[in-house]
Formats: structure tokens, sequence, C-alpha cells
């Protein structure tokens, strides 16, 4: 069965104007088609694919409610591009992890040894020296001045506004998973993931739709947590989900982006290569949502980035590189 594929966007489905501000880039298909024959293949496999992991602790710190949300606050701040050659990585065991994983482990450490990262002023005042010290690990980090800064103007905002209090925050959006989001990038920059095409703007909003994701994951079971609107996220469009999708055969690139990503060419943040892979991949994730409700399975454009996310953790036949792009907003 070949799934259709409709560009229709359901009244009140798209707060943040993801999808449809990137329509038409991804409906034209002529840097990155999507393909349809492939949507309900690999439909089937996520129907079956793991689930969404729990906040896993191993990596992760969990306290109460107030210090918890405080921590997704600091951890998302801080996640973005981690790719480089030597890898950044952090001891975890008798292993290494690199990564976003990294990250998540050595700020629980940094708050087990009672380094007062969760709190506002720290984070408004740390240095990028500062702030090497706290993740510590082996390997250079990519973009630590540009990390430090996203934490200084996240602890000074959160200071100002809402009395150093993340959840604060929370409360002020009412509990909404988009509502959250479209805070977080009105009020930081380092959140404002938007992309200027000519006349043309393309929101993606990654990290913010991630942050309350995470705070969701991370707050399971409790009331802090109980956020509403999660189904109305999109795909967190970053360099790894476009790469999985690209393996299974959703995403085709047009030749010679094709040949800059496979050598590793850079391409510029806010590019039109570099916009057209992520608006293809927001596109495609909503298009598996829609093959997915065709087999009468309902999944949130979350949980399936979540379910891509994970099965590009393991070996994938024609997996290709990700592209790369230097940039805070993924």
């Amino acid at each position: 069965m070949v799934c259709d594929l409709s560009w229709d966007i359901a009244p009140g489905y798209d707060p943040l104007g993801v999808l449809a501000s990137n329509l038409d880039l991804a409906r034209s298909g002529e840097l990155v088609r999507i393909v349809p024959g492939t949507l309900a293949t690999v439909s089937r496999l996520l129907d079956v694919a793991d689930p969404a992991p729990v906040w896993d602790t191993t990596y992760h710190y969990s306290g109460d409610d107030e210090s918890t949300a405080q921590y997704v606050y600091v951890l998302d701040a801080l996640n973005f591009c981690f790719w480089g050659e030597p890898r950044w990585q952090v001891e975890c065991g008798e292993d290494w992890v690199n990564g976003y994983y990294a990250l998540a482990l050595a700020l629980k450490r940094a708050i087990e040894r009672g380094v007062p990262i969760l709190h506002a002023g720290w984070m408004a005042q740390v240095t990028p020296t500062d702030l090497a010290g706290v993740l510590g690990g082996r390997g250079e980090i990519p973009l630590l001045a540009e990390r430090a800064h996203s934490l200084n103007e996240a602890g000074a905002m959160l200071a100002r506004r809402f009395g150093g209090r993340f959840s604060a925050m929370v409360e002020w959006c009412k509990q909404s998973a988009p509502t959250l989001a479209i805070a977080l990038s009105a009020f930081l920059t380092s959140y404002d993931d938007v992309a200027r095409l000519g006349q043309n703007v393309h929101r993606f909003y990654k990290r913010a739709q991630i942050c309350a994701s995470d705070l969701s994951s991370a707050l399971a079971g409790r009331p802090a947590g109980e956020l509403t609107g999660l189904e109305l996220l999109t795909a967190f469009a970053d360099y790894k989900l476009p790469q999985v999708l690209r393996a299974f055969g959703v995403l085709e690139y047009q030749p010679a982006l094709a040949a800059k990503v496979d050598a590793r060419v850079e391409l510029p943040a806010g590019s039109v290569d570099e916009v057209a892979i992520r608006a293809a991949t927001v596109w495609a994730v909503e298009h598996l949502r829609q093959a997915l409700i065709q087999r009468g399975s309902v999944l949130s454009a979350r949980e399936i980035d979540w379910k891509l996310w994970l099965l590009g953790q393991k070996p994938l036949p024609n997996l290709q590189p990700y592209h790369l792009t230097r940039t805070i907003y993924y």
C-alpha cells in the first residue's frame, strides 16, 4: 500500500507554525524529496519499535519537582551541536559516552558535587572556563562560548521574569507545552530557531519544543509534569533525524546536496540546503504520523521522533553521514 501525502493542516494543530512555514519548501521537493512509497513500510516498523524511554537516571538527575524542572532547564539551554572529532566524552563506568548523554551525565554529577548549577544567579554569571570545568570529560566541547552565553541569557531571564524558577515559568504558561515552547523562543534568543530565505520565514523551534517534551518525561507521573498539548509539538528537526529518515528511504536528497552531505561538507546555518533538510524532516514525520493513523495507530510527532532517534542508535543499513551545520539551534 502506498500512503497518499496529505499536506493539509487541521485548524489548531500547528500552534507554533512549524508545519505551515515549511509547507511550500517541503512540498516542492527540489532539494529534498519525501518518498511516498516508503511511508507504509516505515510506519509498520515504527508501530513495533521500542516505545519512548523513561527518564533514565543513569544519565539524568532526578530530585524533587522543583530541582528536576530546573535541571531540565539547564540541560536544554546547553543541548546543541555535539559533532566534531575527537568527540567530547564523559566517563561512565567502564565506558565513555558522548553527545547528549555526556551532557546530561556531566550536569547530574555537578549537582551531586554541590555545584550550584540550578541557581539562576550562577547560570547568569558562568564563564566558558567555569562551564568547561563543570562539564569536564575529554576532548573539546564544541561552541563552548555559545553554550555559556545561552546559559547566561537563560539565567538572567529566569531571575528577571520568574523569580529564578523554571517551574514558575511553566505555571505561567498554564502547563501548556506549545505555550512553553513559544515563550522560550520569545524570551530567549538562543531558542529563537527561525531561518529566513528571502521573504520566507521558516520556523523550527527544535530546542524549545524538546525542552517542553523533556520536562514531561522528567516529571512523568507527577502533577508538575502533566503538560497539555504535547501531541501538538512537531518533530525536533536536528541532524540525526534526517539521517535516519534518509537511511529508510523516506527522504531523498537531490544529487548535488547528497554529494555535499556524504563528503561531510559543512552546510552553513540558514542556508537553503540546511533549511530544506529540516523542512522535509518535520513534514516527513507528519506524513508518517498520518500513515500510522491509516494503520489504526495514533502516535504524536514527538513519539515518532523518539522512535526514529532510538532506531538511529542501532546499526542501520544504508546509513549515510548526517549533515554538518554549526549552530546553536540543534
